[in-house]
């Protein structure tokens, strides 16, 4: 008889809970049970332990095995335990040393060759781990994602490459961390866009504040050109929030880039797309593309096509950055604090209000295409400006180029440097009291937003997004003190409220 206990993580969401494999030998009729809410996964790593430990070399033994994955009333997936599994049945029946147990843990899913295969979540298990104390035994192909953890990291092959490092774990060279290259941001330029300053001016107070922007025109406006260019105009994302946005990636099991790791992320789905699809879901709950685009851009093109149902579900996670999917055995929270981006035709036919296209469509049918984008949607995107066609000798090829991207870059760094020394955070991400901590202005000012509340029927909610929007206009003007002038240019970009003109 015998008794191991080995340690490792599940994966609920992108949290990493703790996880306890304790494996006995007692004597008996031959049987392996795997117990603990384990699910159809987890109870079909008996065939591969077992394959994975005779072609390994080692005697299967003839007892009856019992491994216990605690805690009994948590959930547990994947065969992410494959490894910890067949080292404990190895371990109690005296085939490996398990006196380094103590300080590691273990994740990998066996072949029934013995050779380890990767599995998705290791990087929030690998920080959960780092923070923990312990070092961690991953397939070598996790190794790049563990890395990031800065914690201990030992990657290996097979079950024979783990066996190995276990008997010489003292000398054994942990994987070095490489320093991750931050190259140049890349991507369509800014100056390729051609006309359409305001929409430009836009989509930079966008950029430098972080909030939501709308762009409504005809077709072949531009529209999608510019959404297109927002990610070359945001910094780099910062380590912490790189780490996060990699988590989600680990979890859906995507190799993790080192070179691109901490450009921002651009996520466009087709309209066609489902509520799950976009903010996550299934069975077994995965983060959706919301999530995916955390810490970057969630760009919609042609946003009335959406199903209004599908638009609906982006109302929590616009306002609150996380998404909660719950089921009956428990919750998974993702983290979804994305820059939406969406761009829209006026009408069905696309030209209504063009002065060039021939909009047939009625009053009522115009209404009811807007209407797919209900108001509480349309309350929570800051910024809603009309592109309509450029001038045509804009088109020329020896027309002058606007400003590249690099020096509109510069001026928005500047302003979120300004933001991020004030308050530790962009505008849009300002809860109300902070709001109006920094929203300086005089009685005019205020005078001019109140009378906006009357003309324009703003909701409470877009008198604050306004104010947002008018302290980025002045950090871009690198002003302290909200003006009249900033506040009208914020008023300005609202052109789709209700009391609109």
């Amino acid at each position: 008889m015998g008794l191991a206990i080995l340690y490792s993580r599940a994966q609920i969401g992108v949290e990493a809970p703790p996880v306890t494999i304790e494996v006995f030998l007692s004597g008996g009729l031959p049987k392996f049970n795997v117990v603990g809410l384990a699910e159809t996964a987890v109870r079909e790593s008996k065939d591969r332990v077992f394959g994975a430990i005779r072609n390994s070399g080692y005697d299967f033994p003839q007892d009856r095995i019992t491994a216990n994955l605690g805690p009994a009333d948590m959930k547990k997936t994947g065969g992410r335990f494959d490894l910890a599994i067949a080292l404990g049945i190895l371990a109690a029946s005296r085939q490996v040393p398990g006196e380094t147990f103590e300080n590691c843990e273990f994740y990998g899913e066996l072949a029934l060759n013995g050779d380890l295969r990767p599995v998705p979540g290791v990087l929030p298990a690998a920080i959960k781990a780092a923070r923990a104390g312990r070092s961690i035994i991953v397939p070598r192909e996790n190794g790049t994602e563990a890395i990031l953890a800065n914690g201990t990291v030992f990657v290996a092959g097979s079950l024979l490459e783990v066996t190995a490092l276990l008997r010489d774990i003292d000398n054994a060279e942990p994987l070095c961390c490489v320093e991750a290259r931050l190259l140049p941001a890349c991507g369509p330029d800014l100056a390729d866009v051609r006309g359409q300053q305001y929409a430009k001016r836009a989509l930079e107070v966008a950029a430098a504040g972080g909030h939501n922007i709308l762009f409504v025109g005809p077709p072949g406006t531009g529209k999608s050109m510019l959404a297109q260019r927002l990610p070359r105009l945001l910094p780099p994302m910062e380590n912490h929030e790189a780490i996060e946005t990699a988590a989600v990636n680990s979890v859906l099991g995507r190799p993790i880039d080192l070179e691109t790791w901490r450009n921002r992320p651009f996520r466009a789905p087709h309209h066609t797309a489902s509520a799950v699809a976009l903010v996550g879901g299934g069975s077994e709950p995965r983060p959706g593309e919301v999530s995916r685009a955390h810490n970057g851009v969630l760009f919609l093109d042609e946003l009335a096509e959406f199903s209004r149902h599908v638009l609906e579900v982006l109302r929590e996670p616009v306002e609150s950055g996380q998404i909660t999917i719950s089921r009956a055995y428990g919750q998974s929270d993702f983290p979804a604090r994305f820059q939406l981006v969406a761009a829209m035709n006026p009408c069905p036919c696309g030209y209504h209000g063009d002065v060039q296209g021939d909009c047939r469509c009625s009053a009522d049918v115009v209404q009811r295409y807007r209407g797919k984008i209900s108001g509480p949607l349309l309350d929570r995107i800051d910024i809603q400006v009309q592109v309509n066609r450029p001038p045509v000798e804009s088109l020329r090829p020896d027309a002058p180029r606007g400003e590249e991207s690099t020096i509109v870059a510069r001026r928005i760094s500047g302003a979120r440097k300004i933001q991020l020394a004030r308050s530790g955070k962009t505008n849009a991400d300002l809860t109300s009291g902070e709001l109006n901590g920094v929203f300086q202005a005089d009685s005019e000012t205020f005078d001019l937003l109140e009378r906006a509340i009357d003309r324009l029927s703003l909701s409470a909610r877009a008198y604050q997004r306004v104010q947002r929007v008018a302290r980025t206009i002045a950090d871009l003007a690198g002003e302290e003190v909200v003006t009249k002038m900033h506040v009208a240019e914020a008023l300005q970009m609202r052109q789709l409220d209700p009391g609109t003109p």
